[in-house]
């Protein structure tokens, strides 16, 4: 579904990214693991629209290609980032954060179905739907990220960092969310600190190292690599 060939990014002088090349199939997980800096925001940025990739890149859904067009071109296709940061509007209440999500044409009509499945992965946003975001958890607020990002009925579903800063039970809730959202069939694309429970949700994976990939496989021969395991398995949180 998604194939991305010969990326790479630069900031001025500063190279982030250096001919990656990945792939996402039809309902397939997939992680993106690297340390800090390895340029696995770029990548995702890069993919959804914000951020020009240097001549020569290609990067496709379905194979329509998206090179180049703007970000909101990119949502009309059918792909949705979820930024670190989440990106959301704290001055607006949780309903109209996922009205705002539903802006793209091809998700007007679905908009119901969205929002019903928002609050089915969602619950404690029901009650809270009428709530100023800003005056949320920051659990809370990752729930609203993600389902602003579900309202424009996506195809992939890209996240950066979902569970940065959350609480234990929070990233327990929102893994299970996820999984939810994969067995529904929709593709996802995750960067993620948290190796062991990305692994877990994960078909595949790929390693970026210094903004180049060094390694790619299941997330099951992953898992047992033991680079894998001496760089991030073991010094994850989440044993």
């Amino acid at each position: 579904m998604l194939d991305v060939a010969r990326l790479s990014v630069s900031y001025g002088k500063h190279v982030a990214l250096t001919d990656v090349s990945i792939r996402v199939a039809t309902g397939e997980a997939v992680v993106i693991l690297g340390a800090n800096g390895a340029g696995k925001s770029s990548l995702l940025k890069a993919i959804a629209g914000l951020v020009q990739p240097a001549p020569g890149a290609g990067v496709a859904l379905d194979d329509k290609p998206l090179t180049g067009i703007p970000a909101h071109e990119v949502l009309e296709a059918g792909i949705a980032l979820v930024p670190e940061g989440r990106g959301i509007f704290g001055d607006l209440t949780v309903s109209e954060n996922l009205d705002l999500g539903a802006y793209a044409h091809r998700a007007r009509k679905e908009a119901p179905r969205n929002r019903d499945l928002v609050y089915q992965l969602f619950p404690r946003l029901v009650e809270r739907r009428h709530q100023r975001v800003a005056t949320m958890s920051g659990g809370e607020q990752q729930m609203v990220a993600i389902g602003r990002a579900l309202m424009s009925a996506p195809r992939l579903l890209m996240l950066d960092e979902p569970s940065l800063g959350l609480a234990p039970v929070m990233v327990g809730e929102l893994f299970s969310a996820l999984k939810q959202i994969r067995h529904a069939g929709m593709a996802l694309l995750i960067v993620e600190q948290s190796v062991r429970k990305s692994l877990d949700l994960a078909d595949r994976g790929y390693v970026l190292e210094a903004g180049r990939m060094v390694g790619n496989g299941t997330a099951a021969s992953l898992r047992e690599d033991p680079v894998v395991q001496r760089a991030f398995l073991g010094m994850a949180a989440d044993a």
